[in-house]
């Protein structure tokens, strides 16, 4: 295979395009056409549940468990041909809710933003105005039907989370149209998987009895075409990169006998990832080195560390694996002298390749 090199800048001025990083967002995308209630977990590819509540899917490929029409009213999908059946709240507590693993782990410090539609189902005797969001590092597996309160979320034994809600002014009680929710936070770092759904008890949840076709008695809500992009801009800054060269990133380098990122290289990483989010076309190639310190077998291992400490960052931001390679050289191919400190340390490195593969 002959690899193209590609000249491009990194980082263009202005802000890149934001990409939902929420899989199968609108449930189009599904194993099985739904034949029975509570089957969502079963049928919806990248979504599962996170407790023993039995979430519906709905798809217009289906008689019983139709879109528009079906057994708690008639709701148009807002995109395409398909939704989820969520109760929000009902008698004993019970609890229904939705799970997804983002394409990507959240970065530290970003603001996102969250979206999604829901409609309130005929069959609803009940309108609710407050939605909860659990955002975890790993999937909740949880054996209950109830609430997810915080002490719930904390039986996920080695999980992270942070959980919010989100708070309508009013209540939604129309039945036939589409309410966009919508929210912002601030994301912690190690967020994997996105959560939704009614967090509170029934003592405290915020209802009102609407009038309604049958009683289910409860609040039962369609939810449709989720959506979480990242709200931060990147600053005017140019990179560039020049054809048939590598590239050093100034502030990728490594603390002596470490292969350890530190923070400085974290922010400059995510500049070059969001390159490759927004060229997936773009391949990265890694070459890892070392200051003359060591023994050359030592120093050739450290190298290849370092390396793969670069690409396990994008791997685990998503990166598919197959667009990224590394290699460690040593100290075979300084960048400066290695007879000062500071020489030593611009050795410290890893370079980047960019290209892209012509087959």
């Amino acid at each position: 295979m002959r690899r193209l090199l590609l000249l491009f800048t990194l980082c263009c001025s202005g802000s890149l395009i934001a990409q939902n990083l929420v899989k199968n967002p609108s449930f189009e995308q599904y194993e099985e056409c739904p034949n029975s209630l509570g089957t969502f977990h079963e049928h919806v590819s990248h979504w599962t549940t996170p407790t023993q509540g039995s979430t519906d899917y709905f798809n217009s490929c289906s008689a019983v468990m139709g879109a528009p029409e079906n057994f708690n009213g008639i709701q148009h999908p807002k995109v395409g041909n398909a939704y989820a059946g969520i109760y929000f709240y009902a008698p004993g507590d019970y609890r229904e809710y939705v799970q997804v693993s983002l394409t990507r782990k959240l970065r530290k410090g970003e603001t996102y933003e969250l979206t999604f539609y829901l409609s309130l189902a005929e069959g609803s005797d009940f309108a609710v105005k407050d939605f909860g969001v659990v955002l975890g590092y790993q999937p909740f597996q949880l054996n209950t039907r109830k609430n997810l309160s915080k002490g719930k979320l904390y039986q996920s034994k080695g999980n992270q989370f942070q959980s919010f809600e989100i708070n309508l002014e009013e209540f939604h009680e129309d039945k036939s149209t589409w309410l966009l929710v919508k929210t912002e936070f601030e994301a912690k770092g190690f967020e994997r998987y996105l959560v939704l759904g009614n967090l509170r008890d029934n003592r405290t949840t915020r209802k009102v009895q609407t009038k309604r076709k049958e009683s289910k008695k409860g609040a039962y809500y369609y939810l449709d075409m989720v959506s979480l992009k990242s709200n931060s801009t990147t600053k005017n800054k140019e990179i560039a990169v020049k054809k048939d060269s590598l590239y050093v990133f100034k502030n990728v380098q490594f603390d002596f006998d470490s292969f350890h990122l530190t923070p400085r290289a974290s922010t400059e990483l995510a500049e070059v990832l969001k390159q490759l989010e927004t060229h997936p076309e773009l391949h990265l190639q890694l070459h890892g080195h070392t200051d003359n310190e060591g023994g050359n077998d030592y120093n050739k291992r450290l190298s290849e560390k370092r390396a793969s400490a670069i690409a396990n960052y994008f791997l685990e931001a998503g990166v598919q694996e197959s667009r990224i390679s590394w290699e460690g050289h040593g100290s075979s191919k300084p960048l400066a002298t290695n007879v000062t400190e500071e020489g030593r340390a611009q050795n410290r490195r890893v370079e980047f390749l960019f290209y892209q593969p012509q087959f």
